[in-house]
């Protein structure tokens, strides 16, 4: 299925439904005055977060949504059917923004929320509501409230746990195949990953959601690039694993790139919590990368773990990491079960 993370689509409710004109007919009754009954609610356009949907594909091919109206009164006092509210699916995590992007009219975050963002129209009053003591027989009604519509974006903000973040090339695709089952694309060029990849990592009976994010380059929060547009993916995460390939030249100065776009972006992307890898270490002896992880650390401030997602070395260590700053209590619990004697109680 091919990935969509923002879509423009018109809405419109529907409208109410003209109320009716009438009077009683009726044997033996002389006077039976105006029955008319009102018309029904338009139908009201509700959005509505599921799972199971991880794209907005769907909105490039379905890009009109039009409740319907509602129905006329009728004699009898009989108020018309009501339009039926129309429910538009979208995955979890959707943002609705208005036309201009200058505001966030929803964020649906949870599964099974809904929001109602466009209220049908009320049914028009029939003449029966109009009759007064001095208007016996109106003949007036009421034509329906008129239906709102607008544009709306459509954008999507993966919910994931852990977030790779790095330059192209970083070897993030090589590294969420080897803790997930994402089958990431993976190549020897920048690039190779043009679109948001999910996985779930298993490890040590615990399981988190890994987003591999399509590498920044300098400038991206700017729109360099892919530009920022995957980098509110990167909003939603929990933790960071920030991953330098070991082959470039200056890797202090490519953590600091990548550090620039972050805070650059805004949004608290440079306050999330961090874990710093130094990537592709099977590519160096290990005095290399003692001596690029003492480079790193002086830039970043923390030491670095050594990772190699192509041949696995070191990535327990960087799983371990993750689940520490994921669930703290649950990594110290664990490790107080695993010390201390048995008991019975």
């Amino acid at each position: 299925m091919h990935f969509l993370d923002q879509a423009k689509i018109f809405i419109r409710s529907g409208s109410g439904g003209p109320g009716a004109v009438s009077f009683r007919r009726e044997k033996f009754v002389e006077y039976g005055g105006p029955d008319g009954g009102d018309g029904g609610k338009g139908g009201d356009i509700v959005f509505e977060a599921v799972e199971g949907l991880n794209t907005l594909i769907d909105f490039r091919y379905t890009q009109h949504f039009k409740a319907p109206r509602g129905k006329g009164g009728a004699g009898r006092n009989q108020t018309g059917a009501g339009g039926k509210d129309l429910v538009i699916k979208v995955p979890v995590g959707t943002q609705i923004i208005s036309d201009d992007r200058e505001h966030v009219l929803a964020d649906l975050t949870e599964v099974g929320q809904q929001i109602v963002l466009l209220r049908g129209g009320d049914g028009g009053r029939g003449n029966a509501s109009y009759k007064t003591s001095t208007n016996r027989a109106p003949r007036q009604h009421g034509t329906g409230w008129p239906a709102e519509e607008m544009w709306v974006w459509l954008r999507l903000k993966l919910l994931a746990d852990v977030g790779l973040v790095g330059l192209p090339n970083a070897g993030k695709s090589t590294f969420i195949n080897a803790v997930t089952n994402a089958n990431a694309k993976v190549g020897a060029y920048p690039f190779t990953t043009l679109q948001p990849k999910l996985g779930v990592v298993q490890h040590k009976q615990r399981e988190f959601v890994m987003a591999d994010i399509p590498g920044l380059i300098e400038g991206a929060a700017e729109g360099a690039g892919i530009g920022d547009r995957f980098l509110g993916h990167i909003e939603r995460c929990r933790v960071l694993l920030h991953l330098v390939d070991a082959n470039e030249e200056d890797v202090a100065e490519t953590y600091r790139t990548v550090r620039d776009e972050l805070e650059a972006y805004g949004e608290g992307l440079e306050e999330k919590d961090e874990i710093l890898a130094l990537n592709k270490a099977d590519t160096l002896d290990d005095e290399m990368l003692a001596a690029l992880a003492d480079e790193l650390e002086q830039e970043a401030g923390v030491r670095p773990l050594i990772v190699s997602g192509a041949t696995g070395k070191g990535v327990e260590q960087v799983l371990d990491a993750l689940l520490e700053r994921l669930d703290p209590q649950a990594s110290s619990g664990e490790e107080a079960e695993d010390s201390g004697d048995w008991s019975p109680l």
